[in-house]
């Protein structure tokens, strides 16, 4: 069978070993390395599809747990699919469930089958296995779907990540099998926790496996970065040249720097959204909560320079009043400045990748970016 996702690697900077690439799928092109905003309920939160593609994204990120739960899989199926039902006609991926039941800590139980749980909704039971999440994934008919696995918490002992990381490698055989679709790429999920050897192991297996792309689970999961920086660099040689990385749950402006630098194609992450909500957003300078009261007569932009249309048209000030009154556009305002930012950040970097000049363009951005604190 042709696979229907398909990645062209383009340019690797001659200054850093970036790459630069187009990842093909059945609703366009993507570029990369790229941000993916997570739409989890089949929606970017406060933002419509037609503010998504003016802020120029490419593709997000929907999420299989939930949709699954609300409104049902078959529901969405009957709309026509994913992109049909919520009106986005561009690159959908659809992550596996595997990280959503693992946070659910207490309410669940892995064994060899799946994982049985309870519905954060209602306190239902609920039952998801390799198979099942491939049927809910095929019914979304998203262009990417991921493979079930098994998230190691941090920290955790050698052998409780090894246990996880083989059922991991035993799930992605019975995905694959499973897996039907003709539209939809599968990818698979290297785990591993924090140890090198398991990294290694997981990464080497996997490239065995032939999937057509590759995400990175189990990392940004409360450990420290240098650590996942260090996971990065010890498997980039064991993962295939030329199929995509994608970094799962990782999206702050240093990550997206460090990542591509270690041969990261792809991420995601809710961040940008949830800290538009309460009031911060991200600048070139650091994130600024634009909720304090010094903003409160304070008449220039979010961000000098942006081409938002929350920068273009608005105040800190009147943000800040919008926020404060609990008016909704408030937080809908932020968030498309969050997105842009993070969405035009990736551009420029795309472009320093092209002109092998990415080490430079790191250097420039720490040299404004204050990481440690708000402002």
């Amino acid at each position: 069978m042709n696979n229907p996702v398909t990645f062209e690697l383009l340019h690797t900077c001659k200054q850093s070993g970036a790459r630069l690439g187009v990842l093909h799928t059945p609703h366009g092109d993507i570029p990369t390395p790229i941000y993916m905003p997570v739409g989890t309920q089949a929606t970017v939160k406060a933002m419509t599809p037609r503010e998504m593609e003016e802020i120029n994204a490419k593709i997000i990120l929907s999420n299989t747990y939930h949709l699954h739960l609300r409104p049902g899989e078959d529901i969405v199926r009957e709309a026509g699919g994913l992109l049909q039902f919520m009106d986005w006609h561009h690159p959908v991926l659809t992550d596996s469930g595997g990280f959503q039941v693992f946070s659910l800590a207490g309410l669940r139980k892995i064994t060899e089958e799946g994982v049985a749980f309870r519905s954060h909704l209602d306190g239902s039971k609920q039952f998801i296995s390799p198979e099942v999440s491939m049927d809910i994934q095929q019914a979304l008919g998203s262009d990417i779907a991921m493979a079930f696995d098994v998230c190691s918490p941090y920290p955790c002992d050698h052998k409780t990540a090894e246990e996880a990381m083989h059922r991991t490698h035993r799930w992605a055989e019975r995905c694959q099998k499973h897996h039907t679709r003709s539209d939809q790429a599968l990818f698979g999920i290297v785990q591993g926790a924090f140890y090198e050897d398991l990294r290694i192991e997981s990464a080497k297996t996997l490239a065995d496996m032939d999937f057509p792309g590759y995400g990175i689970g189990g990392l940004s999961v409360g450990e420290p970065k240098p650590i996942m920086y260090d996971m990065l660099e010890k498997i980039e040689p064991y993962m295939p040249k030329h199929k995509p990385r994608y970094l799962m749950g990782v999206g702050t402006p240093d990550c997206f720097l460090e990542g591509v630098l270690r041969g990261i194609d792809m991420f995601d992450c809710v961040l940008a959204t949830r800290i538009a909500r309460n009031g911060t957003v991200f600048t070139r300078h650091g994130r600024l909560v634009v909720r304090n009261a010094q903003y409160a007569r304070d008449f220039e932009p979010l961000e000098e320079g942006c081409d938002c249309y929350a920068c273009q048209h608005f105040s800190r000030a009147y943000i800040r009043h919008l926020l404060k009154a609990d008016e909704i556009t408030g937080g809908r305002l932020a968030s498309i400045h969050n997105l842009r930012f993070l969405i035009r950040m990736m551009e420029e970097i795309r472009q320093a990748i092209l002109e092998d000049r990415f080490l430079d363009y790191r250097k420039e951005f720490y040299e404004k970016y204050d990481m440690t604190r708000n402002f």
